[in-house]
């Protein structure tokens, strides 16, 4: 896993998202995904690019799944944009780099 993005689990989820300074955004993914692995690089890249913007964090939906019912996540990959402890904004499945970035560009 990339350095500049934090694992999450279902005991450390509130506590790093909620207390972050920066807008989180949470991946939502599994092992098995092969989409999940598709957009892992690109995320490792915006993590990056915006270290100062955005942090970006992954939580394994087989492993944590109070996390995972909580915010209803049904598909993945599901991207979730916390601002503090609130749901901003919600992107399902893989998107080039251009696109996400462009989803992502009011918390950049």
């Amino acid at each position: 896993m990339a350095q500049n993005i934090n694992t999450l689990t279902d005991a450390t989820f509130d506590e790093e998202v909620g207390g972050s300074d920066l807008p989180v955004l949470v991946d939502f993914w599994a092992e098995w995904c092969g989409p999940c692995k598709q957009i892992a690089p690109i995320l490792e890249e915006i993590a990056g690019e915006y270290p100062d913007k955005i942090r970006i964090a992954k939580l394994n939906v087989d492993e944590n799944p109070q996390v995972t019912m909580r915010y209803n996540v049904m598909s993945i990959p599901t991207m979730i944009v916390f601002d503090g402890p609130e749901a901003a904004a919600r992107i399902v499945g893989a998107k080039p780099k251009g696109q996400l970035l462009q989803e992502l560009s009011s918390f950049l």
